[in-house]
């Protein structure tokens, strides 16, 4: 399918603390798509121009591909990598995710989630909320527990526990620069320092606090996790650690559940790597998705 046959929209909603989100569609033009996804996109990232290669690889392949940038990231409202309460971020998402999927045209649609690093976490987060309402998630190197040279000393989390609600949006945790350790090649490295709707700034103390106290809450339950679900994880990421997944395939209580672990990848495998190992990723994902959409289309 040329790109020509996809079709890709942009629209802006408010949420309910009156902020403007901004969306973004991607969907075959010229027939019925499969089913539904739902794009969760990382921390500091955003969906029209950090995913465009996953909305339009999976648009080709027949799906409709929703994505919404978070309150504080890419092109919607709030200070830019701000994330004042992740609970008020899921249910932003549920809350555009279920609109689309309440038109008529999408009822008997089967409706999959696709969350990448900390989307992965949004991803399961959107699951533990309602749990029978998805069809499936594809977890893309998710953001289940935070590898230990990353985390921050224990001095750190003092200050984050203790500061966070007092001077919440201060830029004073410390951190390297992420984009090396997790993207291999150099022009997505280049892409990604351009994109002006990257945040690239040191985390902001309630980000921090409430990105690690939500990889402590999902490491520590991970047997509550039910869907379907597909995990693509990269044998050398650096930033989000390949043994959760391996604990979450081994420990949820799902009964289709698949684990496909890429030895030498590193963390931005649908974005970041040479092109033949990014088309081996997507065949997998693809291949999950085509047979579990086709199941609903036949019944």
């Amino acid at each position: 399918m040329a790109n020509d046959d996809i079709k890709y929209q942009e629209e802006y909603i408010s949420n309910a603390r009156g902020l403007n989100l901004f969306t973004c569609q991607w969907s075959p033009s010229n027939y019925d798509p499969k089913a539904l996804i739902f794009l969760c996109h990382g921390y500091a990232m955003e969906c029209s121009i950090s995913m465009r290669g996953t909305g339009t690889r999976l648009a080709k392949a027949g799906f409709a591909v929703h994505g919404v940038d978070y309150e504080g990231h890419g092109k919607s409202s709030g200070l830019q990598g701000y994330i004042s309460n992740l609970n008020d971020v899921v249910a932003d998402c549920f809350t555009y995710f279920a609109s689309v999927c309440e038109k008529e045209e999408h009822r008997r649609k089967r409706k999959f989630l696709l969350g990448e690093s900390m989307g992965g976490a949004i991803a399961l987060m959107l699951h533990r909320k309602e749990p029978t309402f998805w069809d499936g998630a594809i977890l893309v190197a998710p953001m289940c527990k935070i590898v230990e040279e990353m985390k921050p000393s224990p001095m750190v989390i003092t200050i984050l526990s203790k500061l966070s609600n007092v001077i919440p949006t201060w830029k004073i945790i410390p951190n390297e620069d992420i984009i090396d350790r997790a993207i291999k090649s150099q022009e997505w490295r280049e892409e990604v320092r351009n994109n002006p709707y990257c945040y690239k700034g040191r985390p902001r103390l309630k980000t921090g606090y409430e990105i690690f106290m939500a990889s402590l809450d999902i490491e520590s339950n991970l047997e509550k996790v039910t869907l379907p679900f597909i995990i693509v994880h990269g044998g050398a990421d650096a930033v989000t650690d390949p043994a959760v997944s391996k604990a979450l395939y081994t420990l949820a209580e799902s009964k289709d559940k698949t684990l496909k672990l890429y030895p030498g990848m590193c963390h931005a495998l649908t974005s970041g790597e040479p092109e033949n190992n990014i088309d081996i990723v997507f065949s997998d994902i693809i291949r999950w998705l085509d047979e579990r959409a086709l199941v609903q289309n036949e019944s």
